[in-house]
């Protein structure tokens, strides 16, 4: 009984990985493409675009996952039956039901990760995405281009006409405060300040003008600092608790729950359906293993996006259980009757 559960394991994992790889590789292609994409807003080293894909790691897993598993799980149960090597096991005095509690055991410990990743993973890969994009804005260099117009720091457009090592030349920075009053301000010289996540442009040596309709002030400075965030809100990082506490009454967060709890089984719940059209007798029975993986996938997943719009926790119950008795049923009807 070992033995074959070790053949059916290996069989198992080498049809697994080279699906799961390509689709894997393909879809992190699109992810490291959309990073890449920043590059024309940020600054972006070649670090700071790995540890950006590396937070999009447990999303990919997430979506790829369920479907890869259903397809190595088809395509195993195929060759096995067109191998008549299930044929032999049946001879060997095993039914199929026995046979397939490997894969429903296989089946158990990919809903499991799944669970992990889209429970503990999932929240604390986005939460520190949120975390690297505000520490980036807030560290982010400003880049102010010599003579040309239109050009904002913060809420203030601003003009150099000179850029030597980082130090601004003859600076002019312009701010409408309200409908009827500006500010002007003009400068020898200006410098980027990064402290504490807060950047600044210190200005040295100018005038600044205050004007509205009634009257004009104007105020010579030796030192001035212009703020790009004045209010820069540190960053909050949630631990797992709190975060889905939060599902108890935010309505779209309690549908993503769900949507999660169900995707997360859907290894387990796929196992009888796909058995059920691909454990057959070669020689008088037709494997439809593309017509299996796409309706089962198509199923699973139209339930799955219903929870997510629509659904309850009971609503819930009574899906994973009609779904995974209609399996059973399927199966026992088109397999244990004859194996």
């Amino acid at each position: 009984m070992v033995s074959v559960k070790k053949f059916i394991s290996s069989n198992f994992t080498k049809t697994f990985l080279t699906i799961f790889l390509p689709i894997f590789l393909i879809i992190s292609l699109i992810y490291l493409v959309k990073i890449s994409s920043l590059t024309s807003k940020i600054q972006l080293s070649f670090g700071e675009i790995f540890q950006l894909y590396s937070y999009s790691i447990p999303d990919i897993i997430f979506y790829t996952l369920p479907v890869s598993f259903i397809i190595a799980l088809a395509n195993v149960l195929l060759k096995l039956s067109q191998s008549n090597e299930l044929i032999a096991l049946y001879a060997l005095g095993m039914n199929s039901h026995k046979i397939l509690r490997s894969f429903l055991l296989l089946g158990i410990l990919f809903s499991l990760l799944l669970a992990t990743i889209s429970f503990l993973g999932m929240p604390l890969s986005k939460q520190l995405l949120k975390e690297f994009k505000s520490s980036k804005k807030a560290e982010a260099k400003l880049n102010i281009v010599a003579g040309k117009l239109g050009q904002k720091f913060g809420n203030y457009y601003i003009y150099v006409k000179e850029n030597k090592k980082d130090t601004f030349k003859d600076v002019v920075i312009y701010n409408r405060t309200k409908k009827d009053e500006e500010q002007f301000f003009s400068s020898q010289e200006g410098k980027v300040n990064k402290v504490n996540n807060i950047t600044s442009l210190q200005l040295r040596d100018g005038y600044g003008y205050t004007y509205n309709k009634d009257k004009l002030q104007q105020a010579k400075y030796k030192s001035l600092e212009v703020y790009d965030t004045p209010k820069n809100k540190a960053f909050h990082f949630e631990d797992i608790v709190s975060h889905w506490s939060k599902a108890s009454t935010n309505l779209k967060m309690l549908h993503r729950v769900l949507f999660f709890i169900f995707v997360s089984l859907i290894p387990l719940l796929s196992v009888y359906f796909v058995a059920a059209f691909t454990m057959i007798n070669p020689r008088y029975q037709t494997g439809y293993s593309f017509l299996v993986m796409s309706l089962t996938t198509l199923g699973l997943y139209i339930v799955a996006s219903s929870l997510e719009k629509w659904g309850t926790f009971p609503l819930l119950f009574v899906a994973i259980l009609m779904v995974f008795l209609l399996g059973i049923w399927v199966f026992k009807k088109r397999v244990i009757r004859y194996f």
